[in-house]
Order: C-alpha cells, then sequence, then structure tokens
C-alpha cells in the first residue's frame, strides 16, 4: 500500500543525488543533503552556489517532489477512510493477547468495571478489557488499559481474549442475563478459569451458581454488608482498610489434587507443614474439603485440594510459594 509512494521517494533521491554529482560535482554526502533540503522546503541555503543545470537539476526536484507528497497524503487519507489503521491497531492487540498468560478478563467497563481495573493495576495485574461501547472503550483506553472492542458474549470473543490462557475472568455486564450467558460460555470454554460475575438480584446469584460462577457479588448487597459491619463492628472495618493501604496482603494458595506430589511433600517435611517457620507470615485460615478452617495450628498436613489464606508482605508471601511451589495447584 505504501509501495508506490516509497518507491518513487527513494528513487527522487537518488536521481536526484545523481543530477547534483554529475552537474556540480559534490560529493553524495553533500548531494543527499541538498535533495532533503530542497524536497522538505525547509529553506536553508545551497551547498554551494549552483550552476544554470545545478538549478535545473532542483526545479525537477522541487516538481517530483510536490507530486510524491501529494500523492503519499491521497494514500493516506485513502487508507485511512478505508480503516488501515483501525485494522492496523486490532492486530496489535491480538498479537499482544496471543503472549498473554495468567491475566485477568473484565466484561464490561462500566461503574464496577472501571473499580476492578484500577484496583487490579495497582496490583500489577494483566488486565484486558472486553467492551463493546465505542465511548467506555476510549475511556478505558486513555487510562492505558488494553481493550478488545467486541461482544463479550460470544464464543469467538471470549477465545480471541485468551480465556484458555487466563487466571480468571470477571463479568460485570449491566445485565444479568448477559452476565450469564458469559458464564455459561466461559465454563465450557475454560473449566478451569475462576470465574467472577455481578449480579443485580438474588434469584440472578443463584443461576450464576448453577451455571458455574465460582463467586457471585451483588453490589447492593455488598454496599448493605458493609454498612451493617461498619455500624456493628467498626474498629475490624477500619482494619480492613488499613490492610488494604499497608505493604500487607492476604493471599490464597490452592494445594493440587495430585496425591502423590502431596506426600512426597508431606514425606520431605516429616508430615507437617510449620507455618510458624515461614519468614513472619501468618496462617489465618485453611479450607478443606469446602469448610474453612480459622486460626488453624502453627503445624499442618498438607491434603490434595486443601487452600491455605496466608497474611503478610509480599516477601513473605514470596517465601510460601516458593516452598509450596511442588504442591500448588497450577491451573
Amino acid at each position: 500500500m505504501w509501495a508506490a509512494p516509497l518507491t518513487l521517494l527513494i528513487l527522487l533521491f537518488l536521481f536526484g543525488a545523481l543530477g547534483y554529482r554529475i552537474t556540480e560535482g559534490w560529493d553524495w554526502g553533500d548531494c543527499l543533503w541538498m535533495v532533503l533540503i530542497t524536497i522538505t522546503t525547509i529553506g536553508f541555503g545551497e551547498v554551494e552556489a549552483l550552476s544554470s543545470a545545478g538549478r535545473i537539476i532542483t526545479f525537477l526536484i522541487i516538481g517530483g517532489g510536490l507530486f510524491v507528497v501529494q500523492l503519499t497524503l491521497q494514500r493516506f487519507i485513502q487508507l485511512s477512510e478505508l480503516g488501515y489503521f483501525v485494522k492496523l491497531e486490532e492486530l496489535r492487540l491480538r498479537r499482544l493477547i496471543r503472549r498473554m498468560k495468567n491475566h485477568v478478563i473484565i466484561c464490561g467497563y462500566g461503574r464496577t468495571g472501571k473499580e476492578i481495573t484500577d484496583q487490579l493495576r495497582s496490583e500489577k495485574i494483566s488486565t484486558l478489557i472486553i467492551e463493546k461501547d465505542l465511548t467506555r472503550k476510549t475511556e478505558a483506553e486513555e487510562k492505558g488499559f488494553n481493550v478488545l472492542m467486541a461482544d463479550a458474549t460470544m464464543d469467538d470473543t471470549l477465545l480471541l481474549a485468551g480465556i484458555k490462557n487466563c487466571r480468571s475472568l470477571v463479568v460485570t455486564l449491566p445485565s444479568d442475563a448477559a452476565n450469564l450467558y458469559v458464564i455459561l460460555s466461559a465454563k465450557a470454554l475454560n473449566n478451569n478459569c475462576r470465574l467472577i460475575a455481578r449480579a443485580a438480584t438474588e434469584e440472578a446469584a443463584n443461576k450464576l451458581k448453577l451455571a458455574g460462577a465460582n463467586a457471585v457479588v451483588s453490589p447492593y448487597v455488598a454496599a448493605g454488608r458493609t454498612m451493617a459491619a461498619s455500624a456493628l463492628r467498626p474498629i475490624a472495618v477500619d482494619f480492613m482498610d488499613l490492610l488494604a493501604g499497608s505493604d500487607c496482603e492476604i493471599e490464597e494458595f490452592k494445594l493440587t489434587d495430585n496425591f502423590k506430589r502431596i506426600n512426597n511433600f508431606n514425606k520431605k517435611n516429616l508430615k507437617y507443614f510449620e507455618t510458624a517457620k515461614q519468614e513472619g507470615a501468618l496462617l489465618l485460615a485453611k479450607k478443606v474439603s469446602g469448610k474453612l478452617i480459622g486460626n488453624p495450628t502453627d503445624k499442618v498436613s498438607l491434603s490434595p485440594g486443601m487452600i491455605l489464606i496466608f497474611l503478610g508482605s509480599k516477601e513473605q508471601l514470596s517465601v510460601i510459594k516458593d516452598t509450596l511451589k511442588d504442591v500448588i495447584n497450577e491451573t
């Protein structure tokens, strides 16, 4: 598409420089420089006084330059009207998505979606937004987010967004029916992906859970619980707010279902995983067979599928992850 203008520009430089070389006897550097300042109309003085033949060459270069510039502008406008640059951006985004691993997909950039993406950015989590509203897409891109403009309810869209390689998918579309549709599609495409959905009603929340959502959040219910907790247990709520703004984090580690790997780990550690020796990180709870056990003992016997919930700094949690690397579920 750019071959014709580019070829003409190169030929103009070569023949113009050759013309100066023949008529004026300059070296190639001066010849090319003269062609450049002539085409760009910078207005610099001549390298040396031109002969009559040199002026003719300059005149031809000016005419040729005007033709090439006009042709280039026409091609640029034509490609812009055909959406060439939009397609280039889409290709760039698709190449970027193909390289993304362990990222979070956000379906919908409404008020809830904005809060989620801002929080994920603060945690330096790779994020991809799916949004079909042009205004919201533009707003998200202005903030530096990668946005795929498409319909999240379509299987092709989820596959393009990297549903096979993502760590979780968050659905915050305004319609409960659309959220349910996305959850059903995502569950079928990647059964191991963690699915989080927004629900406006209790009925919708129950249906989303039946469809396979790992977690369902109702903004109204969540807000009501937080306000009630603030009224009844203000210190506890303040503690969680302070925790969110500190260096400490709460991290969960899900163990593999592979009994052999768990058994080998227990043998190496003399049956028990001693949490008190893990660089100061605090084990808040463990989840076994769907039952949450708070404040467990310092010595924990690991079992397949167990979830350990720790509180600590990033460095402390990194030590935990490194210690448990042989038994952490990688999916």
